[in-house]
Parts: C-alpha cells; sequence; structure tokens
C-alpha cells in the first residue's frame, strides 16, 4: 500500500528537484500534493490527509514550526518531516517540542531522505497494526461488556441487589448509573422475512445506535429480539428524554414491512431500588404487543385510549367469535414466564362480566387449552409429553369466575415450561454441534459467528444470544480462550517459534497473537515460555 507524501518548499528549484527526481513509489508512496508556504499547504493538506508532511523550517507567511504545530494537533498520526538550512539547536529544540519525526539539514539527498522515508512508512504501519490491534480487541472486549451489562441489569430489575450492590457493580463495569430519575423503555424488533435480513438488520443498527450516542441512555439487551434501555436524567427532563426515544424509534421503523417492532415505556421512578417497580409497569405494557398487534408504542395513555376507542361495553359483549387463537400462539411462541401474568391480566382484560355467563366461562377454559395443545403438538411435542400436566389441570372446567385468570396463568405457565425444556434440549443438542464445531475449527482464523450459525442451521442474533446465555462468555470470548489456552499448551510442550504457534491456533498475523496473548495471560508469549507458566 502506497502512503500519501506532501511537500511544502519556497525555493522553486528545490520544490521542484524534491518533486520531480525523487522515486517516491519505489519508496512506497504516493506524492499528493506541494505548496510554496504553510498557508497556502494547510487546506491542501486537510483535504489530502497525507501520511507523510516534508515541510522547510523557513518560509514566509506561515513557517514550517507554526504548520507543523496546527498539523500535529489536528493530525496526530501524521508524519512531519522538517528540512532546513540551519544548523541551530533550536530550531531542533523548537521542531521536536511540536512533535516532528525527523529534522534534516539541507541539501538533503536522496539517499538520506530514502532512509527517512522507509523508516517512517515502518513505523506508520506499526502504529496502524497496533491500531487494528486495539481496535479488534475492543470490538470483542465491548461483545463481552454487553453480556455483562445484560446480566447486571437483569439482577437490578429483579430486585436481587442492594442500592449499594447495584453502585459497587456498576463501578467495576464503568457504568455511570447515577441520576435524579430513571425510566425504563423496552424494544422489539424482529425480522418478518429471512429474505430481506439485511435490510431488517440496517434498521435495527440504527434504532440501537441511538442510543448508544448518548450518555442519558443505557442500552442493554434483554433477550433475542428485545433490548432495555435505562433513561436516567433530572426528573424534569424524564418525559422529554423518554419521548425522544420514542419518536425516534417510531420514525425509523414506521412504515418498514421487513419487520415487526413495539417499544413499551414504563412510568418513571426516583430511585435505583424503585426500579423494580419501574420494571413491572413496563413488562406490563409490553406483554399488550401479542393482545394489540397493531399498537406499536405501548404506554398507559396509549393502552387507555386504545380500550376507550373500542367503547364501554366491548368485552362485556364478547363472543367466542372474537377470542383469536393467533393471539395465545403467538404468546407461546415469543412470550417468556415472566410475562404470563401480564399477558393474562391484559388477555382476559374487561371480560369481568362476560365471565359471569357458566357458558363463556367454559368456552374461555376449554378455548385456552384446545389452543395450547394445539400449539404443543405444531411444535413436536407427542401427548404423552403434555397430558397430565395440561389436559390433567381442571378437568371440572365449571370454575368460578375468579378462578379463569388463575386457570390461565397456570395453563400457559404449563405451556411455557414445556416448550423452554424442549428447546433447552433441542438448545442441549444445538449447542454441542456448536461446540463440536468450534473445537474442529477454531484455529482456522476465518471462524466467525455467521459461519458457525450456518453450519448448524441456526440465525446468528439467536446463536450470539443462546451461546452467551449457556456459556456466561461470548461467541468471540470462547474462541480466544480456547485459541490462548493451545498457545499456552505449544509454547510449554513444543520448540516452536511464536510464529509458528500463532498460525496453528488461527492468527494469520503474529504481533496480534501476541497481543491477545498480553491481554489474556498478563505476559508475552516469550515472558510465558521463559517462566514455564503453568
Amino acid at each position: 500500500m502506497l502512503r500519501k507524501v506532501f511537500l511544502v518548499e519556497d525555493e522553486t528549484v528545490i520544490r521542484e528537484g524534491l518533486r520531480d527526481r525523487i522515486p517516491w513509489d519505489q519508496f512506497g508512496y504516493r506524492f499528493v500534493g506541494e505548496a510554496a508556504d504553510g498557508e497556502m499547504a494547510l487546506p491542501l493538506i486537510r483535504k489530502t490527509k497525507p501520511d507523510v508532511l516534508i515541510t522547510d523550517i523557513k518560509m514566509p507567511f506561515m513557517d514550517g514550526l507554526s504548520l507543523s504545530k496546527i498539523v500535529s494537533k489536528e493530525f496526530p498520526r501524521m508524519k512531519i518531516i522538517i528540512i532546513s538550512g540551519y544548523d541551530d539547536f533550536e530550531y531542533a529544540r523548537q521542531a521536536i517540542e511540536v512533535g516532528v519525526d525527523q529534522y534534516l539539514l539541507k541539501p538533503v539527498t536522496r539517499m538520506k531522505l530514502k532512509n527517512v522515508l522507509l523508516e517512517l512508512k515502518d513505523k506508520i504501519e506499526q502504529d496502524q497494526e497496533q491500531e487494528d490491534y486495539r481496535t479488534q480487541f475492543q470490538n470483542e472486549i465491548q461483545e463481552y461488556e454487553q453480556f455483562s451489562r445484560r446480566r447486571f441489569m437483569e439482577k437490578i430489575l429483579e430486585g436481587e441487589l442492594s442500592v449499594k450492590e447495584i453502585y459497587d457493580e456498576a463501578e467495576r463495569q464503568s457504568i455511570e448509573i447515577t441520576a435524579a430519575g430513571y425510566n425504563l423503555l423496552f424494544l422489539y424488533l424482529q425480522e418478518k422475512n429471512k429474505d430481506k435480513m439485511a435490510g431488517f438488520l440496517r434498521k435495527q443498527d440504527e434504532v440501537l445506535h441511538y442510543f448508544l450516542r448518548y450518555p442519558q441512555y443505557l442500552l442493554f439487551r434483554w433477550n433475542v429480539n428485545s433490548y432495555g434501555v435505562l433513561v436516567k436524567g433530572e426528573l424534569s427532563r424524564l418525559p422529554e428524554l423518554t419521548d425522544n426515544c420514542v419518536e425516534y424509534v417510531k420514525r425509523t421503523c414506521e412504515g418498514e414491512e421487513q419487520m415487526d417492532w413495539y417499544v413499551a415505556v414504563g412510568k418513571p421512578v426516583e430511585r435505583l431500588s424503585l426500579l423494580s417497580q419501574c420494571y413491572q409497569s413496563v413488562n406490563h405494557y409490553f406483554a399488550y404487543r401479542f393482545m394489540v398487534p397493531g399498537l406499536h408504542v405501548l404506554t398507559e395513555d396509549t393502552l387507555e385510549s386504545y380500550v376507550n376507542s373500542q367503547g364501554e361495553n366491548r368485552l362485556a359483549a364478547v363472543d367466542s367469535s372474537q377470542l383469536n387463537p393467533e393471539i395465545i400462539k403467538d404468546f407461546l411462541t415469543k412470550g417468556s414466564s415472566s410475562e404470563i401474568q401480564e399477558f393474562v391480566q391484559g388477555y382476559l382484560g374487561g371480560m369481568s362480566k362476560a365471565l359471569e355467563s357458566r357458558m363463556f366461562r367454559d368456552y374461555v377454559v376449554l378455548h385456552i387449552r384446545f389452543t395450547t395443545i394445539m400449539y404443543l403438538e405444531s411444535i413436536g411435542v407427542e401427548k404423552e409429553g403434555y397430558t397430565e400436566r395440561i389436559e390433567g389441570k381442571y378437568q371440572d372446567t365449571s370454575i368460578k369466575a375468579s378462578q379463569v385468570a388463575g386457570y390461565c396463568v397456570d395453563i400457559l405457565q404449563s405451556a411455557i415450561d414445556i416448550r423452554d425444556e424442549k428447546n433447552e434440549s433441542q438448545g442441549n443438542s444445538a449447542m454441542r454441534k456448536v461446540l463440536d464445531y468450534i473445537d474442529e475449527n477454531y484455529y482456522k482464523e476465518t471462524i466467525s459467528l455467521n459461519e458457525v450459525a450456518d453450519a448448524v442451521n441456526m440465525s446468528a442474533n439467536y446463536l450470539s444470544a443462546i451461546f452467551s446465555q449457556n456459556m456466561q462468555k461470548t461467541f468471540v470470548e470462547y474462541i480466544t480462550c480456547k485459541r490462548v489456552d493451545r498457545a499456552k499448551k505449544l509454547l510449554r510442550e513444543t520448540d516452536k517459534s511464536s510464529g509458528e504457534i500463532a498460525q496453528e491456533v488461527g492468527y494469520k498475523d503474529p504481533h496480534y497473537f501476541s497481543y491477545v496473548f498480553k491481554k489474556k495471560s498478563g505476559c508475552s508469549p516469550r515472558e510465558y515460555r521463559s517462566k514455564g507458566t503453568a
């Protein structure tokens, strides 16, 4: 790859001589521009962004030191060579102060400039390598941090941590959680058509990156298709901050045919210790995505407006045709145990008057039972797998109106337990395939989450979620640990060089291998071998 070089020299003969007589491409460079003084050079440098700037020290309008000072500040990675006709220590000292890399005295010979350019090219490439390593490793660390943040937020919202434990863990994870008030949003984002996955992922990234741009929002994953956003700020600003979130999600997702989306908003609280209450409210609203699929923004106000729009006697006059089995099937497919109570409350809604009818109560009970059985059979559960746990419940359908909600909760819980057991069994089988595939291929540089997902026939998004949940590590962290463990064994038991071991465990670049190894082990491969560390 040719590096870019820019030349600033007020003496035309010298400037043209350097420009025309130096074989820049042979030295690994491309000549991208020239100027007679710093003032004329600066806008051209900002436009071309060279890797190396060569400038005379004494020029009219803006001298080389002034130009170098500005360039060093704006482009800290740019290398600067000053050429000077003055063998003066004071000039050299000032050049060092502004970050100049080389100070050459005139006349500058071709050989001298060649050596300096080649030296700087090597340094540029080493700096770029280190920056690439840091970026790649940071991306891996961020993936792990997202997993840790999810577990942290689960514990907060479920009331498992004291306030002191919350602050201690937040400090450990470098999360700024202190605020005068809090609110909570849940986002549901899922593709409708796998053939349009690319478009969905672009929209999903667009939504999620919005929350990463502002310190008032703390984004965390909740489950495979859901995300949480903790809104932090002054109590007086919470409504504005929350509305901004909702409006952005609505504006970005509305009308997108390739995705299902919902956003639920909780009720603000003043204390961290009250976040579990906020969670209860947002979880309640979130469950309504199954009952009112056309209502994408789920808040206390929007749900109240929806109910009012149906008329006061909507549910009092409910009949069999109004109980859609798809609502229950959809919940059993996508819902979780933590949402059952909220779902049942929303599903039965204002049916209290209708449930006073013995005939209607019997219908509701049978409807839920038969719909649940149909769902379980549709996912491959054999009759003996559900008979006792589903059909064995409430054989006498003549239950009181006050018992209907309990029946619904009970039977849906049983069905979700059966579903999760089946998924866990399939998941264990799938995870075994995943781990076997990784064991056989972790040493390949190209191995990726997408590759493994394709190999076991599941989506990368789902694999990422279940992998971290089952292994308590992210996919990348697991791969890295296996590679480093294998490298340690090879360092202890063979005489292979660090470069050979890097290739063997999946790192084409031995420098990046050393970088990762040191990050994970606290010492370089050479130090590990010399110490005989176990």
